[in-house]
């Protein structure tokens, strides 16, 4: 991520909401803010059944509590496409270090987790 950051600093524009962007540059290394969300994203996608490109990246935004833990919400596309695999909520869990970002995603039928479509707009309230 910190390669694609400096050589392509458009990304963050295309991939992060406005919450995700003002959270990752909050302090510390924004490279590892960036590529845990990213890599959150992703797995997003894979919990879904889906991949890369089946929607906008901006449609699912990580955000983050005031205690410190993510949690997933889901926009337009990304929205529609839980509802239509009937998942109603996604729990996750990020971690990073200076080289390395992962993220895992459990989609839930029920109840459980964060709402996996909040509704709101995908410019990136918080």
């Amino acid at each position: 991520m910190r390669t694609a950051l400096e050589r392509t600093p458009s990304i963050v524009d295309r991939v992060f909401t406005t919450a995700e962007v003002a959270d990752a540059e909050r302090g510390g290394d924004r490279a590892e803010r960036y590529a845990a969300r990213f890599a959150a994203k992703e797995a997003v996608l894979k919990a879904l059944g889906s991949g890369l490109g089946s929607v906008s990246l901006r449609a699912i935004e990580v955000r983050r509590a005031e205690s410190g833990a993510p949690s997933v919400h889901l926009h337009d596309g990304a929205s529609e496409l839980a509802r239509r695999r009937g998942v109603g909520g996604l729990l996750v869990s990020l971690t990073h270090t200076a080289t390395t970002a992962g993220a895992v995603v459990v989609a839930t039928t029920g109840a459980g987790g964060t709402a996996a479509a909040d509704g709101a707009d995908r410019g990136g309230g918080g």
